[in-house]
This record gives C-alpha cells, sequence and structure tokens, in this order.
C-alpha cells in the first residue's frame, strides 16, 4: 500500500494533492448553511477528495464514476454522512441507548448501522460522538453518552469496532471520533461557545472516549468547533500535533467540522480565510469540510511558505491510506450495490433489533403499585403531543429515517394492536401556549384508571444548534414558544 501511495503521490500535481484535502457536501442533503452546488464540476477539476450528504447507491456510483473515469489520475472519492443513530433503520439515540449499559446491543446497532451505510453506497460515518457533556442544555448531549467518562469511553470502543470492524470486510465503514475536543464543555450549554479548561480536567474527564476510540483502530477523528483556553480547536496544535500525533501516534486522518475553519474568524483568532487554512493546516487539520479554504488558498500559502509542502504531503498520504484501507483503488464502487440496497436496507432482522435497543434503552423511574404493564383490564387515557407521532419520536440526527413512516410505529399505532380500551386526546402541541385541548385531555384522564402521557421534544429541538435556556416542561402563555 505504502509503495501504491509513493507512485501515485509521484504523479499528482500541487492542485491534485490539495484536491483531496478538499469535501464538499452534495445537494441531496443539507446539513449546514452553506453550499457550493458547484461540487460537481470540483471533482471533474480533480479538485475533491470527498463528498458528504451523497447516499443511494445510484448517486453515489454516479458521481464516483465522475472521479474515477473523467480525472487525469481516477483517485475515488470518500463518501461520508452522518449516521449518528442508524442510516435508514433507526436506533435510539445515542444518550438513549447508553442507559441500557448493553456494550454488546451498542456494537450491533453500529454494525447494522454500517451494513445499511455500506448498501447505499457510503464508506465513512461520522460517528461516533464521544464527547462528554455535563450540562444537559448542551442540545448536542443527545448524540452522546452523556456526562460518565468510563461508560463513555466504553461505549466508544464497541461503537468503533461495530462501524469498522474489519475494514477489509464489504459491510464496515471508516469511524470518526468527534468533537476534538471539549466540544461539550462550552459555557452554559451553548453550542459553539467557549472552553476554559485546566489540563487535569481535559486529560482526566474529556480525552479519555477519545483515546478508547484512538485504541479500537478509529480511522478518522472530527475537529470542534469551540475554542479550547482561547485557541479554537480546529487550528489547535496542541490537540492534533501535541496530543493527537505526537503523544497517541494516531495515523489517520483529521476531518474539520462543517466550515469550522472559516468560523476561527468569527473567534476573533484569524484575520482572514487564508490566514484560518494556515492555522488548520499547520495544527493538523488534514481535510476541510465544506469550507472551501483549502481548494481556494492553499496554493498560495504552499507558494509564500505559509504552508510546507512536507505538511501537505503528510495529509494527503492518510487520505489516500484510507481509501486503500476500505478497498476503493480496487473496486471504487464496491458499496455502490442497488440489489444490497434494496434487500438490506430497512429490513425485518434490522427492525427487530431497533425494537430490542429501544426496550433495553427505556428508563423506568418508579413503578409504583405495579402499575405496569398495563392490564387489558384497565381504561387508559393516552394523552399528548407525542402519542400519535411518526416523526419527532426518531429524535434528531435521524438520516434517511423519516423517509419511511411506514415502519414508524406511533404509541398510539402500538395500543390499536393490544387490543387495549383507551381514548385519545392530544391536549396541546409540542411548542405553543395553545391551551384550549386541555379541557378534552382532562376530562378522559379523570375517566380513566391510567394515563399514558407521551410529551417531551420535536426532533430539532434537540442536536446542533438547538442548545435550551431551559429544559423544563412549561405551560406558556398564548404566543411565548416554549424553547424560551
Amino acid at each position: 500500500m505504502e509503495s501504491k501511495i509513493d507512485a501515485l503521490m509521484s504523479k499528482m500535481t500541487l492542485e491534485e494533492k490539495i484536491g483531496q484535502t478538499v469535501m464538499y457536501s452534495s445537494s441531496m442533503d443539507i446539513t449546514g448553511p452553506v453550499l457550493d452546488k458547484n461540487y460537481k464540476n470540483y471533482i471533474r477539476e480533480g479538485y475533491v477528495g470527498a463528498i458528504f450528504n451523497a447516499t443511494g447507491a445510484a448517486y453515489t456510483r454516479k458521481l464516483q464514476k465522475i472521479a474515477v473515469e473523467e480525472t487525469r489520475l481516477g483517485i475515488p472519492l470518500l463518501f461520508g454522512y452522518d449516521v449518528i443513530h442508524g442510516y435508514k433503520t433507526i436506533f435510539p439515540i445515542p444518550l438513549a441507548e447508553s442507559c441500557s449499559w448493553d456494550l454488546d446491543l451498542m456494537e450491533q446497532t453500529a454494525r447494522t448501522a454500517a451494513i445499511e451505510c455500506t448498501a447505499v453506497g457510503l464508506h465513512w460515518t461520522f460517528a461516533p460522538m464521544v464527547d462528554i457533556s455535563r450540562d444537559a442544555r448542551w442540545g448536542r448531549i443527545s448524540e452522546g453518552a452523556g456526562e460518565d467518562t468510563y461508560l463513555a469511553s466504553e461505549i466508544a470502543r464497541v461503537r468503533v469496532r461495530g462501524f469498522q470492524g474489519d475494514l477489509a470486510d464489504n459491510n464496515t465503514v471508516l469511524a470518526c471520533a468527534k468533537h476534538f475536543v471539549a466540544y461539550g464543555a462550552a459555557q452554559s450549554g451553548r453550542d459553539y461557545h467557549t472552553v476554559d479548561m485546566s489540563e487535569v480536567m481535559l486529560h482526566n474527564v474529556y480525552l479519555p472516549p477519545f483515546k478508547a476510540a484512538l485504541d479500537e483502530g478509529v480511522s478518522t477523528f472530527m475537529t470542534a468547533f469551540n475554542e479550547l483556553n482561547g485557541v479554537p480547536a480546529t487550528g489547535n496544535k496542541f490537540l492534533f500535533d501535541d496530543i493527537l500525533r505526537k503523544e497517541w501516534d494516531f495515523n489517520g486522518f483529521v476531518v474539520t467540522d462543517y466550515t469550522s475553519i472559516n468560523e476561527m474568524i468569527h473567534h476573533g483568532y484569524a484575520k482572514d480565510l487564508k490566514h484560518a487554512g494556515e492555522l488548520a493546516m499547520n495544527a493538523g487539520s488534514d481535510m476541510d469540510m465544506q469550507g472551501g479554504v483549502y481548494k481556494n488558498y492553499m496554493k498560495q500559502s504552499i507558494e509564500e511558505g505559509k504552508i510546507s509542502i512536507e505538511r501537505l504531503d503528510e495529509a494527503v498520504r492518510d487520505i489516500l491510506r484510507m481509501k486503500f484501507k476500505i478497498g476503493l483503488f480496487d473496486d471504487p464502487y464496491r458499496y455502490c450495490d442497488e440489489v444490497k440496497e434494496k434487500n438490506l436496507v430497512l429490513n425485518e432482522t434490522h427492525l427487530e433489533l431497533a425494537r430490542e435497543a429501544a426496550r433495553k434503552s427505556i428508563v423506568l423511574l418508579k413503578n409504583d403499585d405495579g402499575i405496569l404493564p398495563i392490564s387489558n383490564t384497565k381504561k387508559v387515557a393516552l394523552i399528548g403531543p407525542l402519542a400519535d407521532d411518526q416523526s419527532h419520536i426518531l429524535g434528531s440526527w435521524a438520516a434517511h429515517g423519516h423517509k419511511n413512516t411506514d415502519a414508524i410505529i406511533s404509541v398510539k399505532e402500538a395500543l390499536d394492536t393490544r387490543a387495549i380500551d383507551y381514548k385519545y386526546a392530544k391536549g396541546c402541541e409540542i411548542i405553543g401556549g395553545d391551551t384550549s385541548g386541555f379541557k378534552e385531555a382532562i376530562a378522559i384522564a379523570e375517566d380513566s384508571d391510567v394515563v399514558v402521557m407521551v410529551i417531551g421534544e420535536a426532533a430539532h429541538m434537540s442536536g446542533e444548534a438547538a442548545s435550551r435556556t431551559n429544559i423544563k416542561l412549561l405551560r406558556t402563555p398564548t404566543g411565548v414558544d416554549s424553547r424560551n
């Protein structure tokens, strides 16, 4: 493999090398505010090494064909996607799944997600998220294991193992430990915010899950949006050069988060995009996600001596190594199989595993007087805005799960199949101050033996850029958004 990489790099122009460090989003799925619709032309010009948000065997084959058959060197693309808790078969959000303490189960759900990923042309998942967070107002706490370093480290191991397995297999994907590091410690739980932390806290609480992922062989790391002690993570040489490379001997590659190079300007750390790109590359950020900074400015930075050609070569070599390891140089279309996509995605075996994961992830706080399980002889009131919901119950980052509602069973539909005597009232919406439905809900509750209340967040109320000032269930005056 190394000799093949040497031979390939000896043929590459400076522009082609820079291209391997560039990743753009396709227009199939939108997961951020910036979209450059010229990505297909960039692929043809050899200016792109990876694409994300492109899914489906047919579509990824189409894009891969451009890279392999229409460029000078035919270097295949890596296809990545945020498969956080399932691709189309959706498992409990990682925070819920961690409540099961069932490590074997979590390895199985990660492997199942990988099987579905590879069936739709994906090579790389931007997971697991192993950030420790101790402020529940931070919206992205839903994507990780919560506050406990030991549990998060054990989960990091099994999820990497589940996603990657043996990369020679046809049903495994590159895993990505994110977000390096201390993203979950942003002040006041505000996404993208400042982190001020001692090295003792960093090493004892926030770094161990990442080290566990590395020890399990994780292929890639993703930078964090936050700054750490005044330095944005994406341009933080202490994190990526000193710790990740020198201390931990990591030999995969580092990808930035979505336009996080560009955002170093907003942190007040970089004076312009060119400067931001220099800071990021020299700190150890090998691939630029969506920012276009490396594509547009790196050649000039190298010509001016601000980035060395040796540093660029290191990044390109690490990226090509992963493409070799996952078999793309042997068969760039190995994951573009429409027959596998039809047979493997959302099949009954996967759905049954999702049901098992859901059962094991449920947390029963109290069972006073043995009220559960509910007897068929009980009169039940089913109340709440999520009782008859087939969308929000999937949680945030549900990938393609929402695209097949036939597989999503609401609580109301489940009660229908159990022949339970119940009456239903929505009561209110998830957000807002309209209490006009309370009267009906109270009436059926008073006429019942048991009340099943199904309440909580809409999917967009947690996840990225969804931090909350208040996590309580609130009754608000009409017109006041309960997220306030």
